[in-house]
């Protein structure tokens, strides 16, 4: 309950925790049902922080999100659910704002071969490449 109380984990977290621990299966079963029937830990609340955090401070896209949330063995709903809080004004600036800071840095013999450096940057963030494509040409 501490570990839980300090910060948002998820059921997988929380189960990594306990192996370490070495308690048996019914044991760490038992302590999760626990948890969970006491509100410590809730998927999506920790799909919704994983969500805002990761967009507002790392600054990643959807796309590489969603991968990270589905490692964790969150639901597609509960994913989905929670990347629908990301609002699609915000979601463009903030691509925009990256786009014109790594046109700024890159360097690259021809526009051409600048355009496919930010574009792989953009897409390693995990941006969609139609929302790239949108913005680019704007630089």
């Amino acid at each position: 309950m501490a570990i839980c109380s300090k910060s948002e984990k998820c059921i997988t977290d929380i189960r990594k925790k306990l192996e370490i621990w070495q308690l048996s299966d019914s044991e760490l079963q038992k302590v999760i049902d626990a948890l969970v029937d006491e509100k410590f830990i809730d998927e999506q609340r920790f799909a919704e922080s994983f969500v805002r955090d990761k967009f507002r401070f790392n600054y990643w896209g959807k796309i590489k999100i969603a991968y990270y949330l589905k490692a964790k063995g969150i639901s597609k709903t509960l994913i989905d659910r929670a990347l629908s809080q990301i609002a699609d004004k915000e979601y463009s600036e903030t691509l925009h704002m990256l786009l014109k800071q790594k046109n700024k840095i890159v360097k690259a013999n021809s526009d051409y071969e600048k355009k496919a450096k930010i574009v792989r940057f953009a897409q390693g963030r995990g941006f969609e490449y139609d929302n790239i494509a949108k913005l680019i040409d704007k630089l």
